[in-house]
């Protein structure tokens, strides 16, 4: 007969409450960490020693040497913030922080512009639709080596084909990389070129996450073309549409072989971006110190703009 003892360890059983007992398997010991947790640490904790090695310490090396004058070959002496206060008293660095801020700008909204109008075209009946996408992949796919040396080879010199056709329409020598204004233009362009993909696929795998009953509402409610785009089809995509910035925004202050391989920084300094000027500073003009605090107050100026633009995000999110 089972006393009253037993059949109260069974209801508990049943209930899922370990039966504590000594030598019972179900029964945990206080203090005794979970084997998975415990399994969980162990492989994680080489990875992490790797993040750790591979970006703390060069960031914190770093940052030894914006507090020195030193080059490449000397640590030189302790400075404290002058390297930081020499830059932002430099003509030449607020004239390459304009110029970042005008590329940035153009190079994030127009490739957001032409990416979206792709791939709202891209969801239409359009010939040859698989074909189409492979084309337009193109630009971000191509090494950026390649695609500057055929810009180069397009506008560079007065006998490439650009200069050639704007003489042969009337518009005199035009030499767009020796001008600097049309250079900087020329520069923003060629950003957007080989950005745009990379924003299409964003909004494409955005707007394919949009219900199409949603559509087909808002076209029984008589809603225009432009309506539908304005408020339906733009503040369903737009938490992907502000990560897209952010990386964007990433990639384009961050970029230095776009403009570096097709002006240099030139013509006289008028296309050089900040991370080029960091660049000259410390492998040109040998000056690690400057160099190495403009990259810095570059890095908290994008921790800045994508921490409010993960605002954003969140709020598209609660929305």
């Amino acid at each position: 007969m089972a006393t009253p003892t037993t059949l109260d360890s069974v209801r508990r059983a049943r209930r899922g409450v370990a039966v504590a007992g000594p030598g019972r398997p179900g029964a945990r010991r206080p203090g005794r960490p979970n084997s998975a947790v415990l399994t969980l640490v162990l492989f994680a904790t080489p990875a992490i020693l790797l993040l750790l090695l591979l970006n703390l310490y060069p960031l914190l090396y770093a940052g030894q040497q914006s507090l020195r004058n030193g080059d490449l070959v000397d640590a030189g002496t302790f400075v404290g913030l002058q390297n930081y206060a020499t830059v932002l008293t430099s003509p030449q660095f607020w004239h390459a922080a304009w110029f970042t801020v005008v590329f940035t700008v153009v190079g994030v909204f127009g490739s957001w512009a032409i990416g979206l109008g792709l791939a709202l075209l891209l969801r239409t009946r359009v010939p040859a639709n698989g074909l189409l996408k492979v084309l337009l992949l193109l630009p971000w796919v191509v090494p950026i080596v390649v695609s500057s040396t055929a810009w180069n080879w397009l506008v560079a010199t007065p006998q490439s084909p650009l200069p050639v056709l704007a003489k042969a329409l009337g518009f005199g020598d035009v030499l767009f990389l020796a001008d600097p204004l049309l250079a900087q233009v020329t520069v923003c362009l060629f950003k957007v070129w080989v950005s745009f993909p990379f924003m299409m696929m964003m909004m494409s795998s955005a707007l394919a996450s949009v219900d199409a009953n949603v559509y087909e509402a808002s076209r029984v409610d008589g809603a225009s073309g432009w309506k539908t785009f304005r408020f339906i089809t733009l503040p369903m995509i737009s938490r992907s549409t502000y990560i897209s910035w952010i990386l964007m925004t990433i990639f384009c202050v961050n970029d230095f072989p776009t403009i570096f391989l097709l002006t240099g920084g030139g013509p006289v300094d008028s296309t050089q971006t900040l991370v080029v000027l960091a660049y000259t500073t410390v492998f040109q003009n040998f000056q690690t110190g400057p160099g190495v605090a403009i990259a810095f107050l570059m890095t908290i100026v994008l921790v800045i703009v994508s921490v409010t633009l993960y605002r954003q995000i969140r709020k598209a999110a609660i929305e």
